[in-house]
């Protein structure tokens, strides 16, 4: 189920021809030319190659998700996407569900059909779905040049078409904690155009992690809608446009920790004490992204040329008396940010032994903030002088643009041997302005029939997430409830590392095949993300210096009606010094920071995952289909009373369990039956306990959740 791949060449676009057979019906071309309505699908396969090898990850490791194992896992379509990346090697669950990757807090690259997204600002919605992606990567390791900004791995997603799926489908999905979730599909074609569009509806009661290890959560119900189209056009047998777009919108009630007192001493009109059991607090986020992208193949080269937008907002309202109490401070908060901007990836063919890749991305983005903090005035020893409330304003906005160009070439030394280097320069100019030259270098040897081994150097830049970085306003806070006890705050810096990576795969037998992969990473003003205070708004930081290392892996079997995989991996990753952003952070805690290296909050010692499918009466109408997996994690980090992220909460696995029925009732194309366990041995597992460097509250995991769906295709 998971194919473990590396990719040693690029393939040249072939031109193809029709298939025996096929239907040769003449359909106008541009220029006078003609092409067929059967061979439009012939032509969108091997743009869809020629795409694929514009921006092909030489030397570096990549776990790739096919639609059979999309459709596999428990769930399938219906799983949020951070949920399918748990089954990749060095992937760590977060709460909020955010993903961990090679010891990284987030810094993933999000691409759809080849084309970068900028980053969003939702922290608990999904903003990207499963249910349109007919392939998924991840990409990690020493990344070859065309891969720039964000760097801990390459999310890249090929999408569902009206040709890989056309007609109708219609799905009803639901189960335990009041979870509903219907969903639809449409894929057709019209002459040389085809489209796909999809779109759900989610509402359950466990939309965040429960703060309590209670089965059940207080006020966490979440209302979510999902929609992506696309629609191509091949124009000529050698170009093709694109045109593809997504929105999310999602609310969630902020879950509630029973027995909880305020702890500050505070008195808010005159009341002192306040049920955390009834706090009202909510956020709600959308993001809305749209692409435009043509592709052309001209003989020995290829190119893609994209123009990208993406909006995102995120608001947060709190309990006017309970946040105030308890956090003192009440802040109603938004932000949004809106980006655009254009990128170009092409290839070129010199001979048998060069291909030269280049290319841009520039990117133009407006941030705003918008702040209303209700607080208590204090005297200058720290004692509230009144019980009434005070409000404080703190908006702004700024504009800023990222921008990147690399060169490499990919050198076919020996048929065995190839050698890909190239160069980026990279460049952000927002609240910090910086750039970097950026050396990268993979090589990819076959050994032998069955074994490949490749080894990479790469050098990183990574500019902090505008969206996440925004000028806080100190001295407004002075003589209040909130105000920080320590005043610095530098302006976050872009991260510079050192990766290596080495690893090499082997064919046992065919359809067996193992591998290991190591990695180290040296990063000076290393950016990591924490949650401070009340609003569920993350906010970036830079360790001075930072050393990240460890090893992974990975085994797939997939033969027959089995698919069968299992991964492991070890990972520390540590950092010395906070040097921007202190104010959010405890003196003592950066006192010891600043002297002693500390394990990230979100470093776990080992991450494993496992899975195996099988088929019954497979390739027939009445095929069945079983399947389970496991995700293990050795805990993430705790704060003892001396040691920032000084332990490791304890080790946990939780088992999810399908079983899909095919049937046929002699209407439409199809009916598909499943019922999905998640959690199936119910284990109570804690992913926070609320300490840590930059954690903001404790969460525990999802408790078994029964869900069954029926999918109806025409």
């Amino acid at each position: 189920m998971l194919l473990v791949a590396l990719v040693i060449a690029a393939r040249p676009a072939v031109a193809g021809a029709l298939p025996p057979g096929a239907d040769a019906s003449p359909v106008a071309a541009p220029g006078g030319g003609q092409i067929t309505l059967d061979s439009i699908e012939v032509i969108s396969q091997q743009l869809d190659e020629a795409r694929l090898q514009i921006q092909p990850s030489l030397g570096a490791s990549t776990y790739s998700f096919n639609q059979q194992a999309l459709q596999a896992i428990p769930q399938a379509e219906n799983a949020p996407l951070n949920q399918v990346l748990l089954q990749a090697p060095g992937v760590a669950q977060d709460s909020f569900g955010q993903v961990h990757v090679r010891g990284d807090h987030a810094n993933v690259q999000y691409r759809i059909n080849g084309v970068q997204l900028p980053e969003g600002l939702s922290v608990f919605g999904q903003a990207l779905e499963t249910r349109f992606a007919r392939s998924i990567s991840l990409i990690t390791g020493a990344l070859p040049a065309q891969y720039g900004f964000q760097t801990a791995g390459v999310l890249d997603i090929q999408t569902k078409t009206g040709l890989t799926n056309p007609g109708l489908g219609l799905t009803a999905y639901g189960g335990t904690f009041a979870w509903a979730q219907p969903s639809f599909e449409y894929g057709g074609r019209y002459d040389k155009v085809d489209w796909f569009i999809t779109g759900d509806y989610l509402q359950n009661a466990r939309g965040i992690e429960n703060p309590a290890p209670s089965f059940n959560a207080l006020h966490d119900n979440t209302e979510q809608w999902h929609g992506f189209s696309i629609m191509n056009a091949i124009i000529d047998p050698d170009t093709r446009v694109s045109v593809f777009g997504g929105a999310f919108n999602g609310q969630f009630q902020i879950p509630n920790n029973p027995g909880q007192t305020p702890q500050l001493g505070l008195t808010v009109k005159g009341a002192s004490t306040f049920n955390s059991g009834a706090l009202n607090e909510n956020q709600s986020e959308n993001t809305q992204f749209g692409v435009i992208s043509l592709q052309k193949h001209l003989g020995p080269a290829d190119v893609q040329i994209s123009a990208f937008v993406r909006n995102s907002n995120l608001s947060y309202a709190p309990d006017p008396s309970g946040d105030l109490l308890f956090n003192g401070i009440a802040q109603s908060a938004q932000r949004s940010n809106l980006a655009g901007g254009m990128q170009a990836d092409g290839s070129w063919r010199l001979n048998d032994s060069h291909t030269l890749r280049a290319g841009f991305l520039a990117q133009l983005e407006h941030t705003s903030y918008n702040t209303f903090s209700n607080v208590l005035p204090v005297d200058g020893a720290g004692v509230p002088t009144s019980d009434q409330p005070i409000g404080v304003v703190d908006n702004g906005g700024k504009t800023g643009g990222l921008y990147g160009v690399y060169l490499q070439d990919e050198w076919r030394i020996l048929p065995v041997l190839t050698l890909n280097y190239g160069l980026r320069f990279d460049g952000v100019d927002e609240y910090t302005n910086e750039t970097q030259v950026s050396p990268r270098i993979n090589a990819v040897w076959r050994a032998t029939e069955t074994t490949t081994i490749h080894a990479g150097y790469s050098r990183y830049f990574v500019p902090p997430p505008f969206e996440l970085v925004s000028p806080t306003s100190i001295g407004l806070f002075a003589n209040t409830s909130a105000a920080p006890s320590v005043t610095r705050d530098d302006a976050v810096k872009a991260e510079r590392s050192h990766y290596f990576d080495l690893g090499v795969t082997q064919l046992v037998v065919p359809g067996f095949t193992v591998g290991v992969d190591g990695y180290y990473k040296l990063a000076t003003n290393l950016i990591d993300e924490g949650q401070f205070g009340a609003p569920i708004i993350l906010s970036a930081f830079n360790y001075a210096r930072a050393r990240v290392g460890g090893v992974e892996f990975t085994a797939s079997y997939d033969v027959g009606p089995w698919s069968i995989y299992g991964n492991a991996a070890y990972s520390r990753a540590m950092g010395i010094n906070i040097i921007s952003s202190q104010f959010n952070f405890a003196p003592d805690e950066l006192a010891y920071i600043q002297q002693n290296y500390i394990h990230l909050d979100h470093d776990q010692t080992w991450t494993a995952s496992a899975g195996a499918a099988y088929t019954f009466n497979q390739g027939t109408k009445f095929a069945t289909r079983v399947s389970v997996d496991l995700v293990a994690q050795s805990g993430l980090r705790a704060s003892t009373a001396t040691v920032p992220n000084g332990a490791s909460l304890p080790e946990y696995a939780a088992v999810n369990a399908s079983i899909v029925q095919k049937l046929d009732l002699g209407f439409g194309a199809g009916t598909e039956l499943r019922l999905d366990v998640l959690n199936l041995n119910d284990a109570q597992y804690q992913i926070r306990d609320g300490s840590g460097v930059g954690v903001g509250a404790p969460q525990f995991g999802l408790r078994r959740t029964i869900l069954a769906g029926v999918t109806q295709r025409f």
